[in-house]
């Protein structure tokens, strides 16, 4: 079965894995993990650029353009004030209407704030931009987004960071159930079995950094995470097998039972 692209708004993808560039030992390592991944859309945190590099180069010059479209995101923002005014500055500087939007509600667990992501959610759609919102695994916020006409959801799959994978799976396909939206599965995926089995769900797309940024051999484990992605979505649209109680041979004993009958 040939896959679709990845539609958001009016931009097109033919890789399904969204990737960071937070964590990373530096910024090289960070470009070849990039590459690794197959990735055509790189979030950035604009909060979060340092424009002190001796060398006058921003986060934003290791980012081949050419090869990648960014993703800006309102990480650092606290209400729909401050991540409204996040968005437009980006938009401003990257020439993008895509906006990652992210309003933190804890700064323990890094949980968004619902009711303040509605709020900037709005704001911003209205604004023209094509809003991705970072939300919990809540299937009534997430429809409530989509209503407002963000182009995608983002429901985490854990805590950002945490690498423990998808928590909630039974959310996460009544997410997908009743979207029709894009739903790309934000935060918390650790290693390349949590992204296949986070594809096997059905959802469109996995965005992911720690779980990248924070392994060993980071340029291999995007390599890993590529190919888990890739994976996860073939096991999907091939659809598996049913899952049964008792053990089902793989040669039926009555096939052998009617060959031996015939015989005799």
């Amino acid at each position: 079965m040939q896959d679709q692209a990845l539609k958001i708004g009016t931009h097109e993808f033919t890789s399904r894995l969204i990737v960071g560039t937070g964590k990373y030992p530096n910024l090289d390592i960070m470009r070849e993990a990039h590459r690794a991944s197959g990735a055509q859309l790189v979030t950035v945190a604009i909060r979060r650029i340092h424009l002190d590099d001796p060398t006058g180069k921003t986060l934003i010059d290791y980012i081949d353009r050419s090869v990648y479209q960014i993703l800006p995101n309102t990480a650092g923002c606290y209400n729909a004030k401050e991540a409204i005014v996040t968005a437009r500055l980006a938009r401003e500087a990257l020439g993008t209407d895509l906006i990652k939007l992210e309003v933190i509600g804890d700064n323990e667990t890094l949980y968004p704030d619902t009711r303040e992501t509605l709020i900037a959610a709005e704001a911003l759609v209205k604004d023209g931009f094509t809003v991705l919102p970072y939300i919990v695994d809540d299937p009534v916020a997430c429809q409530r987004l989509e209503a407002l006409g963000c182009a995608a959801v983002m429901p985490l799959a854990a805590p950002i960071g945490s690498g423990l994978g998808v928590c909630n799976p039974y959310s996460i396909r009544i997410i997908k159930e009743r979207a029709k939206v894009p739903v790309i599965v934000d935060a918390g995926v650790g290693t390349a079995s949590d992204a296949t089995l986070a594809m096997e769900l059905g959802i469109d797309a996995l965005l992911m950094n720690t779980g990248i940024a924070a392994a060993k051999d980071p340029v291999l484990m995007a390599h890993a995470m590529k190919l888990a992605v890739e994976a996860g979505r073939a096991a999907y649209l091939a659809g598996r097998m049913q899952k049964r109680l008792y053990a089902n041979a793989s040669s039926p004993m009555a096939d052998l039972i009617a060959v031996e009958a015939r015989g005799s």
